[in-house]
């Protein structure tokens, strides 16, 4: 039977053996247009879905091919255009019976208003993934594999991750870093506070024997120190580097004198912000090497010894 148009006034039903619906009211309550199809149901395109008596879905949606209609753009559009929306405009699934969703897609564009609340036990992702803008994370994060962001990124909670992680950009991280493992820097490290470690050393290939390597280790001592040493000969002024003036206290400069080719008896006489003087009681010319020890002004001065057991920045 073909009917050109078919108008129904009350509901639609299509189905052999239909249950009755519910959920659309009975009798005096019955909601006027509403319909209840049995299914499969299919809209647009049959060939999308060509497998004889295999349906693919309950409700199966293709491009329309009807060429009275004109070209449309989408497969499916939900709009909240003329009505404001609601936070459930669109569900999928619900707390009591939760559904599988899978998505074959070129392109996904999601143009969000306000915010977009994911809750999952794990969320998957294969391949790259590119985020443009400032990203927020809260609570724990475990990332397995290559993680590539340019931009910036804020994160506060606990973060853990198994794999490499490549950062294109500036990271700003503010609270503790705590690293379990080697930690390999390829450039420049700058501190602006103190770098507080069970040793401090250098490890180099080493410059003579091919295959070793050579390893020096800080000096310690209780206190923020630096030196400067040479050599005089024939000359009794020890000519300090400008900068010493504003970098080391005036009293706690030390010397340290090693005459050299025959006994002297040398001593300081001076010490001033830019020059020590040298003596020589035995009256000879003054030949030695010197070490010119200083206690830095610019930093707070250590605290040796504290009660506790964690580390604190003095």
């Amino acid at each position: 039977m073909k009917i050109p148009d078919l108008e129904l006034g009350k509901r639609l039903t299509v189905g052999a053996n239909p249950i009755p619906v519910t959920c659309f009211g009975i009798g005096p309550t019955e909601i006027r247009g509403t319909a209840a199809i049995q299914g499969p149901l299919l809209v647009g395109a049959s060939q999308s879905f060509p497998i004889p008596n295999a349906p693919e879905a309950s409700v199966m949606i293709a491009r329309t091919t009807n060429p009275e209609a004109p070209v449309v753009p989408s497969i499916l559009k939900v709009t909240s255009r003329a009505f404001p929306p609601t936070p459930i405009d669109v569900m999928i699934g619900d707390v009591t019976g939760p559904v599988g969703v899978s998505v074959n897609s070129t392109i996904i564009n999601i143009l969000n208003a306000t915010v977009i609340n994911i809750t999952s036990p794990i969320t998957n992702g294969n391949g790259a993934f590119n985020w443009v803008g400032t990203k927020t994370l809260t609570g724990a994060s475990a990332e397995t594999g290559v993680l590539v962001e340019t931009g910036a990124q804020a994160e506060s909670g606990k973060e853990a991750r198994s794999g490499a992680k490549v950062i294109n950009g500036s990271t700003v991280i503010n609270g503790a870093l705590v690293v379990n493992g080697a930690t390999h820097i390829n450039g420049f490290l700058s501190f602006s506070g103190s770098i507080v470690g069970i040793t401090k050393k250098f490890d180099i290939s080493h410059p003579t024997k091919p295959n070793h390597r050579l390893v020096h280790v800080c000096i310690e001592g209780p206190e923020a120190g630096v030196y400067y040493r040479g050599k005089l000969e024939n000359n009794n002024i020890i000519e300090l580097p400008e900068y010493w003036k504003g970098l080391v206290h005036l009293e706690s400069i030390t010397v340290n004198l090693t005459p050299h080719n025959y006994y002297q008896e040398l001593f300081v006489k001076k010490i001033t912000e830019t020059q020590i003087i040298i003596e020589n009681n035995a009256g000879q010319a003054i030949y030695c090497s010197y070490t010119v020890f200083g206690r830095r002004k610019d930093v707070s001065d250590l605290v040796v010894e504290y009660e506790g057991n964690e580390i604190i920045d003095h």
